[in-house]
């Protein structure tokens, strides 16, 4: 069971709580310094919050409605709880502080404005920035219209905190985005890769068997009212790569229909994948098809790790593929090194057919060539196939070995 990361704070706890807690945090601070502590002189502007006129209190009590219920709001209706809001900040201001609307005040919708920023398209977001600052604009403007002292450098400031707390906002958002179009095109690409590996699987799997059945079919045809014995052994054959054939679509079927990776080895009756010990049954099957296969191993052998194995082993078999089907030639030459660094694979023909000067342009136009160079490069290794200065057809591959089993 796969344990689930717990989410950062900052999204466990609802939006509007934050804006809920700053308006708290910055009402409180704005009574307490209002209150004269013992030693300081006279201000004017220090008096006992607790002999508050009942007017102030009235303002105060509904700027705290409207900053509540903006808070709540702000998740499913962020406009209309920005405006709340705002009138909270506007009516919190005329109580504790009326020349301006000082940044604790304002506080609370700078973080709704920042969230909105972060969750909202820019044409929802922008507007609310500039409703921010369009409140600021008139309570400043209507103040000076009636004659009344204004802090001009505290509006500026707050002002500048709109358009920070706006830019934070669209940041976080666009580093969202630009996550989520990562996170689709990792998608994406893991199952083009996928879709890739499945496709040379089955054509690996698959083209060999066809061309062994294709290879003993024509030969049973030929010899089916002369030589019964061997047109009965073609058949055997062929009905033994059908089996076989169909044996490999069912295990990648089965592989494919596994609800979890770690299900496909339990209770499923799926073979392993091949890997260079089934080379020499690879060799048997085909030089019983009529195309003898000689094999060679060159440095002391090993185990190495399953994903090279069998990549080995379908480079392998695509080619003697490719010479049953292309090459015309009766034998090939199979040689695997063991190096200290590098699998090498090495298979020679002598073939004339479609396999000779053409047989380069004619076996790229499937995908054979193409699936083994695929398989090559997913290693890190080096791919080579072309015809040879003295005819046939020449594939080459190295596969380096991981530290570990060198």
């Amino acid at each position: 069971m796969s344990a689930t990361a717990p989410r950062p704070l900052l999204k466990r706890v609802p939006p509007g709580a934050w804006t809920a807690l700053a308006w708290s945090a910055a009402t409180a601070y704005s009574i307490i310094v209002l209150f004269r502590l013992p030693g300081e002189g006279y201000f004017p502007r220090h008096y006992n919050p607790l002999e508050m006129p009942p007017g102030n209190r009235l303002n105060l009590l509904i700027a705290t409605v409207l900053a509540v219920a903006g808070s709540a709001w702000l998740r499913r209706r962020p406009m209309a709880a920005l405006s709340l809001l705002l009138l909270g900040a506007v009516a919190g201001a005329m109580v504790l502080n009326s020349t301006e609307i000082n940044f604790l005040q304002f506080l609370t919708v700078d973080v709704a404005l920042c969230h909105i920023a972060a969750t909202r398209p820019r044409r929802v977001s922008v507007p609310a920035a500039g409703l921010a600052i369009g409140v600021l604009v008139v309570y400043a403007a209507v103040r000076v219209l009636v004659h009344f002292v204004i802090g001009t450098s505290t509006m500026l400031t707050v002002a500048l905190t709109v358009a920070v707390a706006w830019l934070i906002g669209d940041s976080a958002r666009q580093n969202h985005e630009h996550a989520e179009t990562l996170r689709a095109q990792a998608a994406a690409q893991a199952v083009t890769a996928e879709r890739l590996r499945i496709s040379r699987e089955l054509h690996d799997m698959v083209a060999h068997s066809i061309g062994i059945i294709a290879l003993q079919a024509g030969a049973a045809r030929r010899v089916i009212e002369t030589q019964p014995t061997a047109a009965r052994d073609a058949l055997g054959a062929i009905e033994g790569a059908g089996r076989e054939a169909l044996a490999g679509l069912r295990r990648m079927l089965g592989a494919l229909r596994q609800a979890e990776p770690e299900a496909a080895g339990e209770g499923s009756a799926l073979r392993p994948a091949p890997g260079l010990a089934d080379l020499d049954r690879l060799a048997e099957a085909t030089t019983a098809a009529g195309v003898r296969v000689e094999l060679e191993w060159h440095g002391e052998r090993r185990p190495l790790p399953p994903d090279i194995e069998l990549s080995a082993y379908r480079i392998v078999q695509e080619s003697i593929t490719n010479v049953v089907r292309h090459s015309g030639t009766a034998s090939c030459l199979v040689s695997i090194g063991h190096g200290p660094e590098e699998l090498s694979i090495e298979v020679l023909d002598r073939g004339s057919g479609p396999g000779g000067p053409g047989r380069e342009g004619a076996a790229a136009a499937g995908y054979g060539l193409v699936g083994m160079r695929e398989r090559t490069a997913l290693l890190h290794g080096e791919f080579r196939a072309g015809p040879r200065p003295e005819g046939g057809f020449r594939v080459a591959a190295r596969l380096p070995l991981p530290v570990g089993v060198r």
